[in-house]
């Protein structure tokens, strides 16, 4: 293990991170649910989601680009569409509030379709989609931000790394959900790699010149993913989420004299009534038969197992509830930063 790093168990870990949240007036109600959403990132291994935002997440709340306490309202409401304003919530507390207004449609009408405008960073968006197959239905999300990501050919930020997330349910089987950034990794795995003072690969960022780099403090600029594949999803998900929602975010950003900084986002959550398609058991029996017969195909040289999607972040799950959550010392410093600041104790360790 590396030098520096503590283990904290996922229990303890959320208490420490409701404190901060409520110490930043932010309702009790939503420190809970922002705090666990944050832990079940760490828990799943998806750390660049996790608990290292924290100090950013404070930061936006001193300053102002978080709201503690918002006032999300429902703006439009048509059969299958919902679009609610966020009023800058934080992101989880927002997406999960459109993620349930969207089954509550899809229990109606078969699909629910909620945009979610003025959200802020909404962590891991897998988490969102998961709560639709726990219903017994499709899950998709996408999210919509601001320029930090380049257009394929470019050496600005032109788009975001907006991520898409889909979720099934299995039967015995725990449901796949994939969830991915259009960019060839989020920002969060670069702050991940700051944290635990390693370089990064040369093909996932450039810094403020355009130009290659593989040192995460100076990474500014990521890259898509696939190249133009990675840009055109991107592009097109600005048109699905802000567009739609009638907020649009990117083009005014990147024109002569527009201000690419900033936190707002936007936030598409969709749900899909499986069983109006086809009875719900013979899906998951055979998204069940899927996931088998994907993982019994004859493995690469070099390979140990295969995984169908979701299949990693449950198997670290199974790992970190038993034996804790590894917190590098880089992010473990920031969060003493916080804490100390709040007058909060930082969380036991093994």
């Amino acid at each position: 293990m590396s030098e520096g790093i503590r283990i904290v168990s996922d229990n303890a870990l959320v208490d420490f991170a409701t404190k901060v949240f409520t110490s930043c007036n932010v309702t009790s109600e939503n420190s809970e649910l922002w705090a666990k959403i944050l832990v079940w990132a760490n828990l799943r291994g998806v750390d660049s989601h996790g608990v290292l935002r924290i100090p950013r997440y404070v930061e936006s709340l001193e300053n102002g680009n978080i709201n503690p306490r918002p006032n999300i309202t429902l703006e439009k409401s048509s059969g299958a569409i919902a679009v609610i304003d966020c009023d800058a919530s934080p992101g989880p507390i927002g997406m999960e509030r459109a993620m349930r207004e969207a089954i509550t449609r899809a229990k109606k009408v078969n699909i629910g379709w909620c945009i979610a405008k003025n959200i802020t960073h909404t962590g891991a968006i897998g988490y969102y989609a998961q709560i639709a197959a726990k219903s017994n239905m499709a899950g998709i999300v996408m999210i919509a931000s601001r320029p930090m990501m380049a257009y394929h050919g470019a050496r600005v930020a032109g788009l975001s790394t907006n991520p898409l997330a889909i979720a099934v349910p299995g039967n015995n089987h725990s449901p796949l959900v994939v969830d991915m950034s259009t960019s060839t990794v989020s920002m969060g795995k670069i702050l991940e790699a700051r944290d635990a003072g390693e370089t990064i690969p040369n093909n996932w960022a450039m810094d403020q010149n355009g130009d290659i780099t593989t040192d995460p403090n100076s990474a500014s600029i990521l890259m898509p993913l696939g190249g133009a594949k990675g840009s055109s999803l991107s592009l097109l998900f600005e048109c699905l989420v802000s567009l739609m929602g009638d907020n649009p975010l990117i083009a005014r950003l990147i024109q002569p004299g527009g201000d690419p900084s900033g936190f707002r986002q936007n936030g598409l959550a969709a749900a899909i009534n499986i069983s109006a398609f086809v009875e719900v058991e013979e899906f998951t029996n055979e998204v069940d038969l899927l996931a088998t017969s994907i993982k019994a195909l004859p493995v690469a040289e070099g390979v140990k197992e295969i995984y169908a999607p979701g299949e990693r972040g449950d198997t670290v799950l199974s790992e970190r509830k038993k034996s804790g959550i590894p917190i590098p010392k880089g992010t473990w410093d920031r969060l003493s930063e916080v804490a100390k600041s709040l007058g909060i104790d930082m969380p036991e360790t093994s």
